[in-house]
């Protein structure tokens, strides 16, 4: 096995991947989304999130003023959307129809959805904790909203399907091959299907 030397790096964002999510918001009259990489879980039960924004945001007062958001997933097809929401500010126009996506109301909270996102966390916001250059929302999430092709037949939801993207240090990325799944790595093998195979 070789050495390789490690460096002492300055401390800085490099988690990654994250979420490319697409953060809506604001009224349904004139709805406004935010693309964030730092979002995650943070409680399983309840079910909690949160977002972390710049106060000078324009997304930042329209959650601190309505209390709510969805955290829209996104895919590899939207990458240029995606892109287009985080860089250009809904202050100075509609960026939504800029970039050619469309919302619909969430089914549990008064806040819009992205219509061509798969999946929606739709959130009501519990906190604001300052922390810096950001503010954390930590929220709970009251409902998920996914798109019906997504179900089979037996419930079982299917987000292999989805072609979600993520977000790694400025670039974005397609998810790729699946290389295991929760578990398998003590997971029993089946010696009755072991046995048909000999």
């Amino acid at each position: 096995m070789s050495e390789n030397k490690r460096v002492l790096w300055r401390a800085g964002t490099l988690l990654a991947p994250v979420p490319a999510a697409l953060v809506s918001c604001g009224p349904l009259s004139r709805p406004n989304a935010l693309t964030v990489g730092w979002t995650g879980i943070i409680c399983s039960d309840p079910a909690m999130t949160y977002i972390s924004v710049r106060p000078e945001r324009y997304s930042h007062g329209l959650i601190t003023d309505s209390g709510v958001f969805a955290v829209n997933l996104t895919t590899a097809r939207m990458a240029r959307a995606v892109d287009l929401c985080g860089v250009k500010s809904g202050r100075d126009g509609d960026k939504l129809k800029e970039a050619g996506l469309h919302t619909e109301p969430a089914l549990s909270i008064e806040c819009p959805v992205i219509s061509e996102s798969p999946l929606a966390l739709e959130c009501r916001v519990v906190k604001i904790e300052p922390l810096g250059s950001h503010d954390m929302f930590i929220a709970r999430i009251e409902a998920v909203n996914v798109k019906e092709e997504f179900i089979d037949k037996k419930g079982r939801l299917h987000m292999e399907s989805m072609g979600l993207m993520a977000y790694s240090h400025g670039e974005y990325f397609a998810l790729g091959a699946k290389c295991g799944s929760f578990g398998f790595s003590v997971r029993k093998k089946d010696t009755k299907a072991r046995g048909r195979a000999r």
